[in-house]
């Protein structure tokens, strides 16, 4: 059973950065596709960021291209979010999300198996 531990949300200005990492526990680590998920305020859950089982194949949401950088260390078993030139928008609580049925790597929620608590991201102007 894989577990998932996010850190390194936070209070931070527009135009900063911040590097939130997920913590796996779970021996299939390496075999799971990995995703960045954020819910705002009042609005949906958004599929952000994910990354193959491997680490060589990524795919970004729009909002986010350009700006952030989803990576993995699976000997570490940990995933990273490098979220750079943050708008107020990017406020929301970010979820790190991993699928045993997607080693490519998927945008869609209902293809991930396990979850995070979340941690919050507040960009503040």
């Amino acid at each position: 059973q894989v577990q998932l531990v996010e850190s390194g949300g936070g209070l931070v200005q527009a135009g900063g950065s911040l590097r939130l990492s997920c913590a796996a526990s779970g021996r299939t680590f390496s075999r799971c596709a990995m995703g960045w998920f954020r819910q705002a305020p009042g609005k949906a859950r958004e599929f952000v960021a994910t990354i193959s089982g491997p680490g060589g194949n990524t795919y970004y949401a729009d909002s986010v291209k350009g700006r952030f950088t989803i990576s993995r260390d699976n000997a570490k078993n940990t995933v990273y979010l490098e979220m750079n030139s943050l708008k107020p928008e990017d406020t929301a609580d970010y979820y790190c999300a991993g699928s045993t049925a997607a080693l490519d790597g998927t945008p869609w929620e209902n293809h991930y198996d396990y979850w995070g608590q979340g941690t919050r991201v507040t960009v503040s102007s």
